[in-house]
């Protein structure tokens, strides 16, 4: 049911009426910029986003949620939805709007027997990692422990155990979901299931998704960590397919990048270019052992830090002084050949901001063998994710880091030209690329189901998906 809200003016509030209107409106908290912890509440994780809502509110409930969707779509009043802040273009805040935060939902309920779990969107995927390794269980988010599951989620999830267990929407079971019009939804596959196919991968242009039903899967240890090799094409170009070729329990990510002053790297590589690739085998230690055998081949390693682990160990520690600011494109290609290779260390070693990095993700196994229709995420058939960043501290690099990653990602090209994109790592990089995020059908298909759950687009602080006219 979507009500019909076009014709009702606004009542527009006073900054004090609007925090005390909410405060008598919900059990969480409201926090304004009378309030002493203010800019804490109003701070994201991204460096160079300094924006000051009207309040923030952290909810208590999905009630509360959707009374606050009710209370800005009355008032007319922007809405930012937030589960961890990492949006890297500031969509989980706003300038004189209200910040729905979700960091307090933080309801973890576990069902052993059938190894499934109801996730409140304010975990992060840490603390749904660790919570669930506690059982000898784990599901797949991205890279980063920090990352609230709800944007992740909602945009695809792709991560350290993405070929053998897939993306982590292919492992959601079902969802809470406030709607624009404040009902509070149960979607699943038979329930709802339009907005349920929706939000697997469309973001979060549809409502407010407070709770999820992720499926669990066993498994106490992993095999894998940090392997940092000399960086050239060739050893690139190696790594890449020994990855493609490597059984399904292992998943990995490849960082061609300056190589930092860390104490386990010898002195006279820092400031040069490595193979910084972080590696993870779903199973015993000696069966990884043995697949992790041809990457370790590949070169003398530089570093290897690859040992048996708890799967939550993978994340790297979080630094909460850690903001940065960068440029940064997405998109897939279908193979890595010498051009290719060649390519990205001529515009790594071409660099304007000190630290810049080409990533590089080999996909397939479980990841593609979901039909390309099944969910909104409509890249199963793509092999390789390439992501490019530069990252600066100094504002006058900012365009020239812009032009940079624009120049890296157009001349890595391939085929037809439709490179595509991964909507949770897409920038500010203009309305065509989230075009690119929902090829063929599905930006139809996403538009006429924005339409009929949020026709006057809300939910718009996000990569915006216009309802249908």
């Amino acid at each position: 049911m979507v009500s019909d809200h076009k014709s009702a003016a606004p009542v527009r509030l006073s900054p004090l009426d609007l925090g005390a209107k909410l405060r008598a409106a919900v059990t969480g908290r409201v926090i304004t910029p009378a309030d002493a912890d203010y800019d804490a509440a109003r701070a994201v994780f991204y460096g160079g986003i300094d924006r000051h809502p009207a309040a923030v509110v952290r909810v208590a409930n999905a009630t509360d949620a959707a009374r606050v969707v009710s209370f800005a779509r009355d008032h007319g009043v922007e809405l930012a939805i937030r589960s961890g802040g990492h949006s890297g273009v500031g969509h989980s805040t706003t300038d004189g709007g209200i910040v729905l935060d979700l960091s307090a939902m933080k309801a973890f309920d576990i069902d052993l027997t059938a190894r499934t779990a109801w996730a409140e969107a304010g975990l992060t995927a840490g603390e749904v990692t660790t919570t669930a390794a506690a059982h000898g269980l784990a599901i797949g988010f991205g890279d980063t422990g920090s990352v609230g599951i709800g944007g992740i989620t909602v945009g695809g999830g792709v991560g350290y155990l993405v070929r053998k267990y897939g993306l982590t929407i292919d492992n959601l079971l079902a969802a809470e979901v406030v709607t624009a019009d404040g009902e509070i939804l149960h979607v699943d596959d038979h329930t709802y299931p339009d907005l349920f196919w929706a939000i697997r991968g469309g973001g979060g242009n549809f409502g407010v998704v407070t709770r999820f039903q992720f499926q669990l899967h066993p498994l106490a240890t992993v095999y894998g960590g940090e392997l940092v090799l000399p960086a050239t094409p060739e050893t690139l170009r190696a790594f890449v397919a020994a990855a493609d070729a490597a059984p399904e329990e292992l998943s990995s990510i490849a960082n061609v990048m300056p190589a930092p002053p860390m104490p386990f790297l010898p002195a006279e590589v820092h400031g040069k270019l490595i193979i910084f690739a972080t590696l993870v085998y779903a199973g015993d230690a000696a069966a990884g052992e043995q697949a992790l055998a041809p990457f370790r081949a590949i070169a003398t390693p530089l570093a290897d830090m690859l040992r048996p682990m708890a799967y939550p160990e993978v994340y790297p520690p979080d630094d909460p002084d850690y903001h940065p600011v960068a440029a940064s494109r997405t998109l897939f290609i279908d193979r890595l050949d010498q051009s290719a290779a060649d390519l990205m260390f001529d515009y790594l070693k071409q660099r304007v901001a000190p630290f810049s990095v080409v990533q590089v993700r080999a996909l397939g196994g479980a990841y593609a063998r979901v039909p390309v229709d099944a969910t909104a995420y409509a890249h199963r058939d793509r092999r390789i994710m390439v992501n490019v960043a530069a990252l600066y501290d100094q504002p006058d690099l900012a365009a020239p880091a812009e032009a940079w990653v624009d120049k890296f990602a157009a001349a890595l090209q391939q085929g037809d030209g439709t490179v595509g994109a991964y909507v949770n790592f897409l920038s500010g990089d203009g309305t065509a690329r989230i075009r690119e995020a929902y090829p063929g059908a599905t930006w139809e298909r996403l538009r006429a189901i924005k339409a009929h759950y949020d026709p006057t687009n809300l939910f718009h602080l996000n990569h915006n998906i216009p309802p249908a006219e």
